[in-house]
């Protein structure tokens, strides 16, 4: 069993982030889904980032309380802008892994002297079209994993839905890419077990 912190999207703890933080306890997994907007949510991503904005810097503080009583060497997760969370999150707490979909967050945005935490393997799934993806971000990314000794995959899917694990946003959600996503993100966890 695995301890798993899961961040949800700027659009909240939707119905998908619950189904997700289901799917990994059925996988024998302890996950914590913690609320960082306090129970607002959002179906479009507009208004969700005009309110994340407003939270500013104080989401980077909620998300380190959030995991402020649990044992050292959890994993992070996250899905969009909960993947930057579960970044932040390793950069300053032991972890023993990060999983994001649809992220690539670079441990320089926290800071000029931030590295990726030593040894920490990673495992990130994004759709081909999405978005908000940024190839130069995600090589990047790739780099700073890996020049820290970690080991990462980047899995990519066709399709241009952003959360397209989610089956609560239907004109993102892909079953077929987000079960392969899903057997790949399981699989990563069970490796990190001891």
């Amino acid at each position: 069993m695995t301890q798993i912190v899961l961040f949800h999207s700027v659009l909240g703890v939707r119905p998908g982030v619950l189904d997700a933080a289901e799917r990994l306890r059925a996988d024998g997994h302890d996950v914590l889904v913690p609320d960082l907007y306090d129970g607002k949510v959002f179906d479009d991503y507009d208004p969700a980032m005009a309110f994340q904005d407003e939270l500013g810097d104080e989401l980077w503080g909620r998300a380190l309380q959030a995991v402020a009583d649990l044992p050292d060497g959890f994993v992070t997760a996250g899905f969009s802008a909960g993947g930057g969370r579960a970044v932040f999150v390793a950069t300053r707490r032991p972890v023993s892994g990060v999983l994001l979909f649809a992220e690539a967050t670079l441990v320089e945005w926290f800071g000029d002297d931030v590295r990726w935490p030593q040894g920490v393997p990673a495992q990130v799934h994004f759709t081909l079209g999405d978005p908000w993806r940024e190839q130069p971000v995600v090589e990047q990314f790739v780099k700073d994993v890996q020049a820290s000794g970690g080991r990462v995959d980047v899995y990519d899917y066709p399709g241009e839905g952003h959360l397209f694990t989610d089956p609560s946003l239907p004109k993102e959600y892909d079953a077929e890419s987000a079960e392969l996503a899903w057997s790949r993100a399981l699989a990563f966890l069970r490796g990190l077990e001891v």
